[in-house]
């Protein structure tokens, strides 16, 4: 059974009840008291405050009336003016350490058409020293006309440079000829289990790599150094509160993130909180190092693992019952074979781990929530948490399963309107129903949660909520919402952002809401996006965040 006490850190154990809080701040008064503003506390529309109070790092007070009986000289008064404060954001699904590296990278998801991109992959590739590995950022076939590049496009401007690059939903890969050689990679190359190399007409690799196939050409990549994989983060927490978000739960492949944390975590505060997870067959590896060391604290956490079911839409590796429209050969592929996500799930989740899969496809969806199943019958009856990472095409008679079974969705709002411009070339319209269900999830019972895949989708939680509640696409062809009946309310998505997610990380009675005795994680916009034109909900701004009560982002 999962020990709360030890999931939560040591330092739950010390965590000041709310009336030592109060009576902390009637003795020395405030720490830092935002006044004059529209506050809302994350649960209702009707709940919202005009001030809202801080001591030693908590949520000591709510209210004018309290706020201003609490506020003494030494009380850092920030005004608000009218502006809107309510619990900081909390992102539950990022790939932090490559989205930090993404920053410094070229930008090719932006490129026009063939001959800029082309022209963006050179410019960076000049200004390495020959040898020396191009990461490109993500692209996107769908913004180049629609074909998919191959290393053709890229070659004459790599000519000395071995270059890799995902695909924005990072289950493939654009290599360049140098890339493929350093790999071997060859047309006697077999397609590993759960991947595919694409080859054109004479069997030749065309540069593109799907899912596992992607490891062919990582495991000869050198690595990064600490130094450089520590800076590259702390450039992505600057980013990310830049944003609002004050947390960000990471289900990675690896193990590079949490080991960043540990050593940013030893060096002090990380000025944004973390929770990780890392790869599901690494199971027995996490429950040892839990055994060791605990859960981490407020500001990095673990014990929690993550598989994969299936692989992407865009890739056409999502898992579906019946075959893709535009692919009527294919199914989609399973990344981690049934029986081994089914062995490795039961396993992590009777050590005590917290255990989430990604699945896409309707049949990958159906499979983890039948391991999910089982492993609650052998395992006993606690509360485990078990999550859907993406939970995208689901089918309408398995939605009321994640409510009856209490599996967390774990879903990304800006998918559906970068997706929703293409998907139903990939799987014809009558599969559309349960396509990013948000409202279908909610109206279930089901407990959904929101964040960004970042770098799939920005770290950006406006743009989330705009996503979420206007379904509108990012190409404009849907003003009144693509399948406008899964759009939700704005408190809905707020929600989804912070109560939902502090839920999710068994944060609940820590996070999520502004009310005494709450982390004091806040975040202020320059409008209220519960009473804001829809469309002026994606030009709200971030002004300031704060996170355990001190302003780590100010604009």
């Amino acid at each position: 059974m999962i020990d709360r006490r030890h999931l939560l850190g040591a330092g739950a154990l010390a965590l000041l009840s709310a009336q030592a809080l109060t009576a902390r701040a009637a003795e020395t008064g405030l720490d830092l008291a935002l006044v004059n503003g529209q506050v809302w506390t994350g649960q209702t529309a009707a709940s919202l405050a005009e001030a809202v109070g801080v001591s030693a790092g908590k949520i000591a007070a709510v209210g004018a009336g309290q706020v201003r009986a609490l506020t003494t000289s030494r009380t850092r008064v920030i005004d608000l003016a009218g502006a809107f404060a309510m619990p900081a954001f909390i992102d539950n699904h990022t790939h932090f350490r490559l989205a930090s590296t993404m920053l410094a990278q070229p930008d090719l998801l932006g490129a026009a058409d063939r001959a800029d991109f082309v022209n963006r992959v050179g410019q960076a590739a000049a200004q390495l020293r020959p040898g020396r590995w191009l990461r490109g950022g993500s692209w996107d076939e769908q913004r180049l006309g629609g074909r998919l590049p191959d290393r053709h496009w890229i070659d004459a401007a790599t000519p000395d440079t071995p270059f890799i690059a995902p695909r924005t939903d990072l289950h493939m890969y654009l290599v360049n000829s140098l890339a493929l050689r350093l790999a071997g990679i060859t047309r006697e190359t077999p397609d590993p289990a759960g991947g595919v190399i694409d080859r054109d007409a004479s069997g030749e690799p065309t540069g593109i790599l799907r899912d596992n196939a992607k490891d062919l050409v990582d495991r000869v990549i050198p690595p990064t150094s600490e130094a450089e994989t520590d800076e590259a983060m702390r450039a992505g927490i600057a980013h990310g509160l830049s944003r609002g978000v004050a947390q960000v739960h990471c289900p990675e492949i690896d193990w590079s993130v949490q080991d960043s944390l540990l050593r940013l975590r030893r060096g002090g505060e990380t000025d944004m909180r973390f929770y990780s997870f890392v790869p599901l067959q690494d199971w027995e590896k996490m429950a040892g190092f839990v055994a060791r060391n605990g859960r981490g604290d407020d500001w990095v956490r673990w014990g929690g693992v993550k598989g994969l079911a299936d692989g992407s839409l865009g890739s056409r590796t999502a898992l579906f019952y019946e075959p893709y429209s535009d692919a009527p050969d294919q199914h989609g592929t399973r990344v981690m074979a049934l029986n081994d996500l089914r062995e490795a799930v039961i396993a992590a989740d009777r050590h005590g781990l917290h255990v989430t899969v990604h699945a896409i496809g309707d049949r990958a969806n159906d499979d983890v929530l039948d391991i999910f199943a089982e492993a609650e019958r052998l395992n006993g009856a606690r509360d485990r948490r078990f999550r859907i990472e993406h939970a995208q095409h689901v089918r309408p008679q398995s939605i009321p399963r994640f409510a009856r079974q209490k599996v967390i969705a774990s879903v990304q709002p800006f998918h559906a309107i970068d997706d929703g411009r293409w998907a139903v070339e990939r799987i014809g319209p009558a599969r559309l129903a349960g396509t990013y269900a948000f409202a279908s999830f909610l109206q279930a019972g089901a407990r959904t949660t929101f964040g960004s895949d970042w770098p799939v989708g920005p770290i950006d939680p406006i743009t989330g909520v705009h996503a979420a509640v206007t379904r509108q696409t990012i190409d404009d062809a849907n003003p009144d919402g693509w399948i406008p009946e899964e759009r939700i309310t704005v408190e809905q998505a707020l929600i989804a952002y912070t109560a939902a997610n502090a839920y999710a990380g068994f944060q609940e009675d820590r996070l999520g809401e502004l009310s005494v005795g709450r982390l004091a994680d806040i975040a202020v916009l320059d409008a209220n996006p519960l009473t804001a034109p829809l469309d002026g909900l994606n030009k709200i701004k971030v002004l300031q965040t704060i996170v355990d009560g001190q302003p780590r982002y100010e604009a």
